[in-house]
């Protein structure tokens, strides 16, 4: 079973950052793509981006079009880890963000293709 751990979140004033990270373990050989979602209250869980991860495959990358400049996906893939730069935060940010691993190739956004979920990391964004 993979398993998968985020750390980074927290409270941070709007215009400033937080690197979230995500680490896999558990039997991962099949995991081709990761990525990241977040859910506001009230509000559905929404794609943020997606990276494939597989070493046979370039990192490619994928974002929601509201957030790409903003946000940055990234993998370690030595460490089984992969994080989000999130620059510029305002307060709709605010949500608890997901870690997610797909047993699909390519950076996808569907969030039923996601197979594995972290516990999740509240991102709170103050005025």
């Amino acid at each position: 079973q993979v398993q998968l751990v985020e750390s980074g979140g927290g409270l941070v004033q709007a215009g400033g950052s937080l690197r979230l990270s995500c680490a896999a373990s558990g039997p991962n050989d099949s995991i081709y793509a990761m990525g990241w979602f977040r859910q506001a209250a009230g509000l559905e869980r929404e794609f943020v981006a997606a990276i494939t991860v597989s070493r046979s495959f370039v990192g490619s990358t994928s974002y929601a079009a509201s957030l790409k400049g903003r946000f940055t996906i990234s993998r370690d893939n030595a460490k089984n880890t992969i994080y989000l730069q999130m620059n510029s935060l305002k307060p709709e940010d605010t949500a608890v963000y997901y870690c997610a691993a797909a047993m699909v190739v390519g950076p996808i956004s569907r969030l039923t293709q996601y197979s594995y979920w972290g516990q999740g990391t509240q991102v709170t964004v103050s005025l």
